[in-house]
């Protein structure tokens, strides 16, 4: 068994407007970022906003380390 620590790298984004956030949208946002490897671990409404906050992690592998290394294009 390995001692490794485990870590995470988190993602936040803000979604819907002032008028509500929609069911589907929602959805649609955690079904891509499921596909992607993250998990959900908070969603919740600033106040008075009409928007939800979704918080996710996902592991931070190697493969997602080097990536982040690479030079950007453009």
């Amino acid at each position: 068994m390995t001692d490794e620590v485990k870590q995470w790298e988190y993602r936040v984004q803000t979604i819907g407007s002032m008028f509500g956030t929609k069911d589907e949208d929602i959805q649609s946002t955690l079904d891509e970022w499921g596909e992607e490897g993250w998990e959900a671990v908070t969603v919740y409404t600033p106040y008075g906003s009409g928007k939800i906050t979704i918080v996710a992690k996902r592991l931070l592998t190697e493969r997602i380390r080097r990536m982040r290394n690479m030079p950007k294009e453009g």
